[in-house]
């Protein structure tokens, strides 16, 4: 299941975003291949090729801004001494656990 946009940091964000608008050139390559090589008038193969280059390499950046804007939030809030949600939701169940089992013994 997807984040809610909310959870999601800017560079993942726009990491996201990146490789949304690369699925979606992909998506229209041949098209845009031809439309370019018939205005320059030169092989729409040899225009294929370097859309493919320029996409795959838009592809790969994407990727690594995603990663490494994950791992630069990960620091900052390491640094920063805040926990995760999901520490906190973790410390929160076992709270939980702990005033059950006083009230049992408090019964007893």
């Amino acid at each position: 299941m997807a984040e809610p946009a909310s959870d999601r940091g800017p560079l993942e964000t726009l990491g996201l975003a990146g490789i949304g608008a690369v699925a979606l050139v992909t998506k229209h390559a041949d098209e845009l291949a031809s439309e370019i090589a018939s205005r320059l008038g030169v092989e729409a193969d040899e225009v294929r090729t370097v859309i493919t280059d320029v996409l795959g390499s838009w592809s790969r950046e994407a990727g690594r801004l995603g990663e490494t804007g994950g791992s630069m939030a990960a620091r900052a809030v390491s640094e920063l001494g805040t926990a995760s949600r999901e520490t906190v939701d973790d410390l929160a169940l076992r709270v939980a656990q702990l005033e059950h089992r006083l009230r049992l013994l408090e019964r007893q």
